[in-house]
Order: C-alpha cells, then structure tokens, then sequence
C-alpha cells in the first residue's frame, strides 16, 4: 500500500535519539531517510551496549529501532569536498535534520542560509536543547533540560528529592515536536514552493509536556501547582492511587455527589458513603486524609483486577499500575501495533520493538527493516539520488570523502 510521506526525501544528520526518532516517524511512514554518519565511528548510538549501567539486551535495540526504516551513508562533512558532495544530495531532498550543535552546523557550512541558497524549497530542521535565542545551548541532556522545567518538581512525595520522569521523555516528545514542524512546513511548502528553517527544543518540549499543571500555575500563581503534593493529601481523593491486595491501582472519578455515590455504591463500601464528614464535595476535600485512608483501608481488601472490574461496570474509569513486564503482554497493545515483532539480522531472530503511535487507515505505516549498517547504502545512494558513476564514487573513497 502506498504510505503517506512517500516522495519527500530527508537528509537526517542526527544522533543519539530527538533527532533520530523524529526522522523515523517520517521513515514509518514512507518517507526516504537517508541517515547521515560519519565515516569509521558513524552514529555515537551503534556503540550503546548499557544504559546507566544496565545492560539492554544481546542486540543493540537503542539505534536499530529508532533508525528503523533508514539508509546510511557515510560521509565526511567536515572536508571541503564532504560538504560539496552534500550540496548535490540536498539539491534533490526536501528535509534536512540537525541536532549535533548550532556551533558545527557554521563549522561545517550546513546553516539554513547556506542550504536554502542551493535549494530554496529545503526544509531545515534542527533539534536543539533550549531553543535557538538565549544564551542556555549546551551541554543538553533530557535529564538536565527536564531539570530546568519544573516537572521534576512535581514528581514524587513532599520532602523527597525531585525525580526525573525518566524514560528519555524530553527527547521522545522532541522528537515528536520535530516531525510535527517538518509536517506543518511542508504542508506550507505547497502554498508557497519555498522551505523554511524550522527549530525543536529539548526545553519546549518538555514545557508542552507538563502544560495540565503549568498552565494553570502561569494564570494563578497559586503554588499549589508547582510542588509534590502528597497522594494521602490529594485534594480530591477520588481521583487518587490505592493500594489493592496484590498491587497499585489509578482511580479517575469526579468530587460530585453523584460521583461519589456512585463509587461507594460500586466498591460496597455504605459505611464511607454514609459518614456525614463526606456529605458534599467540600466537606470531601476538607476532609480528604480521612477519606483517603478509609478508600485505603477498603480497596486493600481485594484485588487491583477485582476493583477495576467492578469499577468498569459502574462507568468508573480505573486502572491497574502495571509494570512494563506485564504491559509487554497487554493484548490491547499488540492489537493496536503499538508492539511490533521483526527480524533481527544482528541476532538472526524475531525481536519485539515498539510499534506505531499513530493508525491510518488507507496509508497505514510500518516497519520494514531495522536500523542499518554503518555506510550500507553509501554507493547506491550516491548512484540512484545523484546519477553518479563508480568511478566517481571510487574517486571520492580515495579522498576520504566516503568510506
């Protein structure tokens, strides 16, 4: 089947994962990404083997999924005859993708002024860390970027030190950022024929992520939405965690009275829905630790599952907190493709990755193959994208220019 980003061409020169994962949602979906690397060492990614000292399997999943669906060819960007190699491929693409520092891009004459004057209808895309005004560029981690967004703050227990979402959250919703803005340019691109620059931070990002409470904390002020609040002093508690028999559980239901009644009807519980100190919605807030601790002494009882069910049948939204073991068999995800299974040439077998986020019907995404090797389509890219001849190709090897 025909996919939706088929005919746009990507020059993606990024590494690590905001970048690359950006490009690979466009790979996904059938866009031609050309994976740029630096001869010999390539990818800093092809060499992660452990993250914070934990190993992540026999194969190196880091840089084969996010670089899933690419070419690679290697190049030496920073010769002279590297960069004029460069200028032929970004004559015939339509996106090209930076994350390697604003200071390398001048270096290596690869600035949107630079690029848009050998093709006006480029769209150049860069990932940086804070954004490209101020003086905040490096270094830009997504754990220290997070560190300057206030979300660490509001995680965990009052009096706890702040916690990191963790998960590369920054980089993975920057990444998402990134393809969202080549999208829109694009999209502009055919009104107008000319590309544009277009910028993703680390930092604004994250500050999109954490809009459900920043938001309300830039109208108000009011502190209350920028601190750890502790789930025994929840405001509303029955919107809250709980402790089950076997495991930890979310329960989402509206302070209404008829909220309430609903849930002390479904749970059993008429002692709780009879007690005059929750007779309204603000008697409930104001007495919301008591509360919270005959919810907890109740849903202890029985089980996550047992509670969820029940709680499904009332219409009450609840869920069981599940560890990614047993989110790793959740029908519902591999249903959907948000797990998939594909082969792995580095282990010779079928390897279970993260699939697609997003579900088109008529030019559905996929994956094809996983990351590639260093410099793989070097020679055919080089013939197919620029009509080149071998023996310019064997020229350009003996200069160094490619490997």
């Amino acid at each position: 089947m025909t996919k939706a980003l088929e005919g746009i061409r990507v020059l993606d020169c990024t590494v690590w994962f905001q970048g690359p994962v950006s490009s690979q949602y466009l790979a996904d979906f059938g866009a031609e990404v050309i994976h740029i690397e630096r001869p010999v060492t390539g990818d800093p990614a092809r060499g992660v083997r452990s993250i914070k000292a934990l190993e992540i399997g026999d194969w190196n999943q880091y840089f084969l999924v996010i670089n899933r669906n690419k070419k690679s060819l290697a190049i030496d960007l920073r010769s002279q005859e590297g960069q004029e190699l460069f200028y032929k491929l970004v004559e015939q693409a339509d996106v090209f993708l930076w994350n390697q520092g604003m200071d390398n891009l001048e270096k290596w004459n690869l600035s949107y002024e630079k690029l848009s004057a050998v093709n006006p209808r480029i769209i150049h895309v860069t990932n940086t860390g804070h954004g490209q005004k101020g003086t905040l560029e490096k270094p830009s981690f997504d754990i220290n970027v997070q560190a300057l967004t206030g979300i660490m703050t509001r995680q965990g227990e009052p009096g706890q030190p702040p916690i990191y979402l963790g998960m590369g959250s920054g980089d993975a919703y920057g990444g998402i950022m990134s393809a969202f803005g080549i999208l829109m340019a694009l999209y502009q691109r055919e009104k107008t024929g000319r590309g544009q620059a277009v910028d993703a931070s680390l930092y604004g990002a994250q500050l999109f992520m954490g809009a459900p409470t920043l938001q309300p904390y830039l109208a108000s002020g009011n502190d209350f939405y920028s601190k750890q609040i502790s789930r025994s002093d929840a405001p509303n508690a029955l919107w809250n965690r709980y402790k089950a028999q076997d495991q930890w559980m979310y329960l989402c239901q509206a302070n209404t009275d008829e909220g309430f009644a609903a849930l002390c009807d479904a749970i059993g519980a008429p002692e709780i829905a009879g007690d005059s100190n929750y007779g309204d919605a603000a008697s409930r807030e104001a007495n919301n630790q008591k509360l919270i601790a005959a919810l907890d002494a109740h849903f202890a009882s029985k089980s996550a599952e047992q509670w969820c069910e029940a709680l499904a049948q009332a219409g009450i939204p609840a869920s069981p907190i599940v560890t990614f073991k047993e989110l790793a068999a959740d029908p519902q995800a591999w249903q959907n493709d948000y797990f998939l299974k594909t082969h792995c040439s580095e282990v010779d077998e079928e390897v279970e990755i993260r699939g697609l986020p997003v579900t088109l019907s008529k030019t559905p995404g996929s994956v094809e193959t996983l990351g590639p090797e260093l410099g793989q389509d070097t020679e055919i890219v080089l013939m197919e994208v620029l009509g080149m001849e071998w023996d310019e190709i064997e020229a350009l090897k003996a200069k160094e220019v490619i490997p």
